[in-house]
């Protein structure tokens, strides 16, 4: 560790250093997933109230249709569970929000309600991991929803309007799953052999290969846990299992794999429309691809202990919002739910990446309200352009919106402003002055509210992790230094320090972020990742299925994949 403490000051300005916030990043291979399926969600009932003459009413059936977002990186098992809670949470929210409409008008009280939900959404979502789009769609609605003139007595048709629309959203996004039902098996494992293929090209040496081994072994775990989740190990499956291991042997011996035969692997699994039949072949013809490993079970933490770190952005998350919202009815711009939404989104795993985001709201908003501004005209002529504009923004975004996210802002924000058209035309003017001015208050004090609560945990979480791996490697070695170690045992803890391995890099990212704790133990964590993975190393060539019996000592030709 050195020696030299950084001040307050010089950690804060390292965090808010804003390098590349703008630059686009890859595509996500499944952007079009979520793009087609909110298009395909939303379109028929908007085009069904537009023949009905109720297009007013599309804001209550909207809520339903987002609900497609969600999900498309699970296996289709987990993703009906997952949906159905997606679908629970949304009309749950638009529920509370109406009625809360329906019960007062005070803006102040409603902001209020407003912030609290943002919180309770903002916990759920990222201790149940559920994303993206994580809880900025739910806070989206929830907000703008508490702002609707509501009756009493029309709070149960607009929520059966909302809960047939999320029917419809969820259908949607389990329909791939007949033709290629092991898709998102198949997409997982490929993602983890290239992440294996990139370490291996290092040769465990060079620049950058010091994380590459943390990177490649997270893409592993979240593909065994993908696999886990998908339900019985059909032929299909066990495959995908069987390159797993070769993915784990490229990650014990990176010098001894041929990266290019992991890309080829990766490539095969992307392009094809199911696993690849001769991979399913060798598979049932061999022996059991896992031998002596099982999938991983990963990490069950009980609700406490998952909500326990979330804490001090929960209540940025609450704080930021309620403070947002309350300056826009101060300042009388007339829209708070958009301060609100805007604090809300702001909130990321720690200080460094939410200033990063404010940057991207701000600038995606800016140019969104552009946007609106050339299509307003177009819009104010017919209703049905106006339903048109409506689908290719949410195919815009979420099309563009994981390469970088002020890409993506820029297509909502011209959707949000078009959804308030939905119960008349209003003066662009107006909705653009407010938009922008809504946008700089929700980002100004939403980022103020993440540097007064600070998150003083961050350190003593990194050095929990570093104890939880230290005493995972310590088992683990015990073990290997038996001359024949019951396998069972040996593979549970292989399982073990994978996982503390990914989870002290994911605690290590986060808590660097910060800039008020006081430093860091970087070098012990380089350290104990470094002793980590050979010894993770050692466990999987004692485990795979080409190792020697009894050798420990440095890997052979005999772990190549």
């Amino acid at each position: 560790m050195s020696s030299a403490t950084p001040t307050s000051a010089s950690r804060l300005l390292r965090c808010l250093a804003p390098a590349g916030v703008l630059r686009p990043g890859r595509p996500s291979d499944i952007w079009f997933k979520p793009a087609l399926s909110v298009v395909v969600s939303q379109a028929p009932p908007a085009l069904t109230l537009l023949a009905l003459g109720r297009l007013d009413l599309a804001i209550y059936t909207m809520p339903g249709s987002l609900c497609a977002l969600y999900a498309h990186n699970r296996p289709y098992r987990a993703r009906a569970r997952v949906l159905a809670w997606v679908v629970l949470g949304m009309v749950g929210g638009l529920a509370l929000a109406l009625l809360a409409a329906s019960f007062t008008t005070d803006p102040w009280v409603l902001v209020t309600v407003g912030a609290l939900m943002a919180a309770v959404q903002k916990a759920l979502c990222d201790a149940t991991r559920i994303g993206p789009p994580g809880n900025v769609v739910l806070t989206f609605i929830t907000s703008g929803s508490l702002f609707v003139p509501q009756q009493l007595e029309q709070v149960p048709g607009h929520v059966g309007l909302t809960l047939a629309a999320a029917a419809w959203a969820w259908a949607v996004g389990m329909a791939p799953g007949l033709p290629r039902p092991y898709g998102p098996e198949r997409r997982v494992a490929a993602r983890a052999l290239r992440a294996a293929g990139a370490y291996a090209a290092t040769r465990g040496t060079g620049e950058g290969h010091q994380r590459a081994p943390a990177a490649a072994a997270a893409a592993v775990r979240t593909a065994w846990q993908t696999l886990r989740a998908a339900g019985a190990r059909t032929p299909q499956r066990r495959a995908l299992e069987r390159l797993l291991i070769r993915a784990e042997v490229a990650l014990a011996a990176p010098a001894d794999t041929d990266p290019g035969a992991l890309r080829a692997w990766a490539h095969e699994l992307s392009t094809a429309r199911t696993v690849p039949p001769v991979l399913v072949g060798a598979a049932e013809a061999g022996e059991d691809p896992l031998g002596a490993h099982t999938a991983p079970a990963g990490l069950h933490r009980p609700w406490r202990g998952r909500l326990a770190p979330l804490a001090p952005f929960v209540v940025r998350t609450a704080l930021g919002c309620a403070l947002a919202g309350y300056a826009s009815i101060v300042l009388g711009i007339g829209r708070p739910a958009w301060a609100v939404v805007t604090a809300a989104a702001l909130h990321q795993v720690n200080l460094g990446h939410t200033w990063n985001r404010s940057i991207q709201r701000v600038v995606g908003n800016v140019v969104g309200v552009l946007v609106f501004a050339a299509l307003s005209p177009l819009v104010h002529r017919s209703e049905v352009a106006l339903v048109l504009c409506l689908l290719a923004c949410a195919f815009g975004a979420e099309a563009l919106i994981s390469r970088n996210y002020w890409l993506g802002s820029f297509c909502v924000t011209p959707m949000a402003l078009l959804v308030s058209e939905f119960g008349g035309s209003q003066p662009a003017g107006e909705l653009i002055g407010e938009r922008v001015a809504d946008t700089l208050v929700g980002a100004l004090v939403g980022f103020a509210a993440a540097l007064v609560v600070v998150d003083r945990k961050a350190g003593h979480r990194v050095r929990q992790a570093l104890t939880a791996a230290d005493t995972a490697r310590e088992h683990a070695a015990r073990l290997l230094a038996q001359e024949r170690p019951e396998p069972a045992a040996l593979d549970a803890a292989r399982q073990r320090l994978a996982d503390a391995l990914v989870e002290l890099r994911a605690t290590a990212d986060a808590a660097s972020g910060e800039w008020w704790p006081r430093s860091l133990p970087q070098e012990q964590v380089m350290r104990t990742e470094e002793g980590g993975h050979r010894t993770l190393a050692a466990t999987v060539r004692r485990l795979g299925p080409h190792a020697p019996e009894a050798n420990t000592g440095s890997i052979t030709e005999d772990a190549r994949p």
